[in-house]
């Protein structure tokens, strides 16, 4: 997925980057949040779920270290990021900070 991931985050579009795993609760509490996140905002982002287990190489070089954590890239460049379960309009806040 590395050369892919690179790829997909170098967009002018912001993208959601959710760093989950399987077994974690409140990765699965993000999930809905997120989908609620795709159906308000349309194309103006991406959204993409990175599981850290099946993708360890891309974990571990955006230094994760606890799920869930979510970034917002633009450009290639990590222009927000938080670890934890985030609320909607934690994420809106910060896509509206891009503008």
């Amino acid at each position: 997925m590395k050369g892919n991931f690179e790829a997909l985050i170098e967009s002018d579009k912001p993208v959601i980057v959710d760093f989950f795993a399987e077994w974690c609760s409140p990765c699965k509490m993000q999930a809905p949040i997120l989908k609620e996140l795709a159906a308000a905002l349309g194309e103006s982002v991406r959204i993409l779920k990175v599981d850290v287990d099946k993708n360890p190489q891309v974990a571990s070089r955006y230094q994760v270290r606890s799920v869930p954590t979510m970034m917002i890239f633009q450009r290639g460049q990590i222009r927000w990021r938080q670890t934890g379960l985030q609320p909607k309009h934690t994420i809106l806040d910060a896509l509206k900070q891009l503008q």
